[in-house]
């Protein structure tokens, strides 16, 4: 299913990016692309022995760019509202560090892809950053990145690739483990794949690593109940 993912999602928005027009909005995608491409285009930070210094950035960087409590409430939907304030804060942790790990595993396979920005859309505390990912194929997939105005930062609620919702895939898969099983159930999967081991650091420089034939966010894993 072509839709995630950060993700981890969202994880499009560390390719090369190409020049963007103005605005709040997508200057600040863009000084985030910026930084996780230094990281990723750096020999030094390739390294295995930086590997978790290397996670660690672009860990920090999705934090800065998604705004993972509203991700997760948008995802559960309606099963947001019946959760405690404890639920709640445990699903953010558990559903954010899922898209943290999916985003930073698929950063490293960076091979020097190209994001160009096409257009800004403003709607009061509301903007879409439309951007169009070129492959290594000369391939252009389109994706948009929603996001609301906290203060002087713009942060990402959701992510479309070629049209379908990150946010959508996943509040679809979520609901279904919840029909089939229950809640409990969901959360459960969700602590089994926190505990699986980190994969491999590719090896080699990023001009080596593979090239990314779609965003990485596109295909996400289906979540299945235990």
């Amino acid at each position: 299913m072509r839709a995630l993912a950060v993700l981890a999602a969202l994880a499009v928005v560390v390719l090369a990016p190409a020049a963007a027009p103005a605005g709040p909005p997508t200057d600040q995608v863009k000084s985030r692309v910026d930084r996780v491409v230094r990281v990723l285009e750096d020999p030094e930070m390739r390294k295995e022995a930086r590997t978790a210094e290397r996670r660690a950035v672009i860990r920090a960087v999705a934090g800065e760019l998604f705004d993972f409590t509203e991700i997760s409430r948008r995802s559960l939907a309606r099963h947001w509202q019946a959760r405690t304030p404890a639920e709640r804060e445990e699903f953010v942790r558990l559903f954010g560090d899922l898209l943290e790990r999916s985003y930073v595993s698929k950063l490293e396979l960076y091979s020097g892809e190209k994001i160009e920005y096409v257009a800004e859309v403003l709607d009061g505390e509301l903007a879409t950053v439309r951007t169009r990912i070129v492959t290594k194929q000369g391939t252009p997939i389109p994706v948009d990145y929603r996001l609301f105005r906290n203060g002087d930062q713009w942060r990402a609620y959701d992510v479309l690739i070629e049209g379908v919702s990150l946010v959508g895939n996943y509040r679809t898969q979520f609901n279904a483990v919840i029909q089939r099983s229950s809640y409990d159930g969901l959360v459960k999967t969700l602590r089994a794949r926190r505990d699986e081991p980190p994969p491999p650091a590719p090896t080699g420089k990023a001009s080596g690593g593979p090239a990314l034939d779609a965003p990485p966010a596109a295909t996400p894993r289906r979540v299945q109940t235990p």
